[in-house]
């Protein structure tokens, strides 16, 4: 057998399911393996999930992708981290185990609690410092909301007996047995406690939030030496060298370094980023300011747009209404709506996310008629998500360049359905670009942890080894875009809380 370390395992940690993908030199995907876990919602407005969970169906997918894949861990070179951002969890130092589940970006307790702060009109200040908004999406009001509601949990902490970690830390502590309590730039920058202007975390944001220096990890770049780890067997050590969130490891997997680069990702929420190079832009359109990847001590920024439920609109159409049987069956399903009916659905489940910022809007369908099918509401369904994106895109050149043209790389689940892309370019009257490679979340964390290795090319070279699969050019004529664009704009106000 050949034990030449060559290959990349990639560990995805997402909001429903823990993957881990296993690449070869040249980027194929050689084996993979997924498991989903249970969504807990204990309450209106609520999303946790089990951080048990989490760790066993990561730890179980990696393992059983060599099984798979016929390899040992002896041959994998490295290990790259991505995960689901902001989801939120304490856990003890000396035990390793968790004071309360995870809670989810979802999550939309600490709503008022974030109001509260608003009136106080410290928002600008936090923004100034974090490029992000007052809202429950972040983690640090949800770490303060388990301080103040786990009994015991602040004494605790501020006896240096907890440590908070997003779920690459709480991967990363499990991984390592402890050793390494780390994350990168790209997480830290989704706290709301760390500054990106100045790379580090803000003692003023701490004290905001009366949130303990003692609880957070140490912040690395995204290609760095964040420990090994000997648990995949044959007394292996592998270095685990790349960590990035999901939407930033896809920028990097759809090779987005050059300024003016876009790329959309399509998986539970929808996610929109802008490489703005060196500047932190500073939004007008409330878009989020984050940090795109940091790398030997540099950091690129993004502009961020942020849709809540894009994938999860499928999902809800499969095990809400019933009306598919497979995520997959939503495109052919539009296809068959009636054309002159022009049903809307505001997918606000969760409330509202940029450009609105709306946690109190709620979902709707609108233009229902006696004739509306199924078929209509998987079409609304579908292209809830090309105006949202179209929302985004326009917020994106406002704030940056109202010239530029756009070619958007896009990725994540739903990119596969034909019938959305084309969808996508007539709304955004744009091209949309899907890549050979679909995976790019994984691929974004194989290639931090590969290139760190040294067995994968520098960002130029995976820049030139970036392949088109395919193009989708706007079809749709202008006037007729312009009208639905128009409905839909109508139907966001009637929702708006």
């Amino acid at each position: 057998m050949d034990t030449e370390k060559k290959l990349i395992l990639a560990m995805d940690q997402g909001t429903t399911s823990s993957r881990a993908i296993l690449f070869d030199q040249q980027y194929a995907i050689v084996a993979q393996s997924q498991q989903e876990f249970d969504q807990h919602f204990p309450d209106s407005g609520w999303v946790e999930h089990n951080a048990l969970d989490i760790w066993q169906t990561s730890i179980d997918t990696a393992k059983q992708v060599l099984v798979e894949a016929g390899f040992q861990a002896q041959q994998i070179a490295a290990i790259g981290i991505t995960n689901q951002r902001e989801t939120t969890l304490l856990w003890d130092r000396s035990t390793g185990a968790p004071i309360y589940n995870a809670i989810v970006w979802q999550d939309r307790r600490t709503a008022e609690y974030c109001n509260g702060l608003k009136a106080q009109g410290v928002e600008p200040m936090v923004s100034a410092k974090t490029g992000l908004l007052l809202d429950p999406y972040f983690s640090a009001t949800k770490i303060a909301w388990l301080l103040d509601n786990v009994d015991g949990a602040r004494e605790r902490a501020e006896r240096g007996e907890l440590a908070f970690g997003t779920m690459d830390s709480w991967l990363l502590w499990n991984l390592t047995e402890g050793n390494s309590h780390a994350t990168d730039a790209t997480n830290a920058s989704r706290t709301m406690l760390y500054n990106i202007h100045e790379g580090h975390w803000d003692d003023e944001l701490l004290t905001l939030f009366n949130i303990p220096a003692s609880l957070l990890p140490e912040v690395k770049d995204c290609a760095a030496d964040f420990g090994s780890t000997e648990l995949l067997g044959n007394n292996s050590v592998i270095p685990i060298l790349g960590i990035a969130g999901d939407q930033q490891a896809a920028t990097v997997g759809q090779a987005c370094f050059e300024t003016g680069m876009m790329k959309s990702t399509y998986g539970t929420g929808c996610f929109a980023l802008l490489n703005t190079g060196t500047t932190a832009v500073a939004s007008s359109n409330k878009l989020l300011t984050t940090i795109a990847y940091q790398l030997d001590g540099k950091v690129t920024y993004a502009l961020e747009g942020s849709i809540f439920i894009a994938g999860a609109a499928v999902q809800w159409l499969r095990d809400g209404l019933g009306i598919i049987d497979s995520a997959k069956q939503s495109g052919e399903l539009a296809q068959q709506a009636d054309d002159h009916q022009d049903v809307y659905m505001i997918p606000a489940f969760t409330g509202l996310g940029a450009p609105w910022w709306d946690a109190d809007a709620r979902g709707a369908l609108l233009g229902l008629t006696r004739g509306t099918g199924p078929a209509e509401i998987a079409r609304a369904a579908l292209e809830s998500v090309c105006y949202q994106t179209l929302d985004l895109l326009n917020a994106m050149h406002a704030d940056w360049d109202q010239s530029a043209k756009t070619v958007l790389r896009v990725d994540g689940g739903m990119v596969a359905s034909d019938w959305t892309m084309q969808r996508l370019a007539d709304i955004l009257q744009a091209p949309v670009d899907r890549p050979v490679i679909a995976e790019t979340t994984a691929l974004g964390a194989a290639w931090l942890a590969g290139s760190r290795a040294g067995v994968w090319p520098d960002q130029q070279g995976f820049a030139d080894s970036w392949r088109l699969e395919n193009n989708f050019a706007p079809q749709m004529p202008l006037e007729a875009r312009d009208l639905k664009v128009a409905g839909w704009n109508n139907a966001v106000r009637r929702v708006l809380s």
